[in-house]
């Protein structure tokens, strides 16, 4: 047992896992490992190095980490610096301490990123292995037809290969509602163009089992304690994935807002 450190039931409760006597039952239960082996009440850890997991799941307890969700307006790019001069999205969050986007989203395309120091779920979310799911609302040219959305649902060929059955619903004339799990590099406009229909505008909505209709562009705010645990759910290979919103802040959004 560690001698220094906090009290593991502390740092629980400070991750959102509920009060100090519900992160105790929750050890109790040997539901919490600690680097790997069953925590045990009274253990202690060093947030700054042990790796936490509860029911399998890994959880953020650095002191110092950040998670933020921000929704991207048109035109800002998801770098830290633009040579061109454009607006990017750490410009649009705290500057201390740094964070970094969570994967990337181009500069033309709206819609919700995750900005965070925390490379460990960073790599996670962004590694196509875990297949975390990226919903986005597509407002189209033209209005797709049986064979397009066939095409879309089955795979599209693409010049970098065939690209995984997609999640596609109609959400009126024009506008599609895409589900995709592997995070090529703009993957949902090539996609459309290569069955007909380029997009006109596209929004993400949802990132894994976050979402949150109501962020207005250009602005952010912290994921809540629920939040990051169902992304980090999200993120475990061989987990279930839902395919709809779970445990988010508000209900899913449908046709982006002109």
């Amino acid at each position: 047992m560690a001698e220094e450190g906090e009290r593991l039931q502390k740092v629980l409760a400070r991750a959102g896992l509920g009060s100090r006597r519900a992160c105790e039952e929750l050890i109790a239960a040997g539901r919490v490992a600690v680097d790997g082996e069953r925590a045990e009440l009274g253990r202690r850890v060093d947030v700054s190095s042990a790796r936490v997991e509860v029911d399998g799941v890994p959880l953020s307890v650095r002191a110092d980490l950040v998670h933020y969700l921000l929704n991207k307006p048109a035109g800002v790019v998801t770098t830290a610096h633009d040579p061109q001069g454009r607006p990017t999205v750490v410009s649009l969050v705290p500057a201390e301490p740094r964070v970094f986007a969570v994967g990337r989203l181009d500069a033309d395309t709206e819609g919700l990123l995750v900005m965070t120091n925390d490379g460990d779920l960073a790599q996670r979310l962004s590694h196509p292995s875990f297949g975390v799911e990226k919903e986005y609302v597509a407002e189209v040219e033209g209005v797709p037809g049986p064979g397009a959305l066939r095409a879309l649902r089955q795979g599209v060929a693409l010049d970098d290969g065939p690209t995984a059955p997609a999640r596609v619903g109609v959400l009126g004339p024009g506008v599609l509602r895409i589900v995709v799990h592997e995070g090529r590099n703009r993957q949902v406009r090539r996609m459309c163009e290569a069955v007909g229909h380029p997009v006109r505008r596209l929004v993400r909505t949802r990132i894994g089992p976050v979402t949150d209709p109501a962020l207005r562009p250009g602005r952010f705010r912290p994921l809540t304690p629920a939040e990051l645990q169902a992304l980090s759910a999200a993120a475990v290979p061989g987990r279930r994935r839902p395919g709809a919103p779970a445990r988010s802040r508000t209900g899913g959004a449908e046709r982006p807002r002109r």
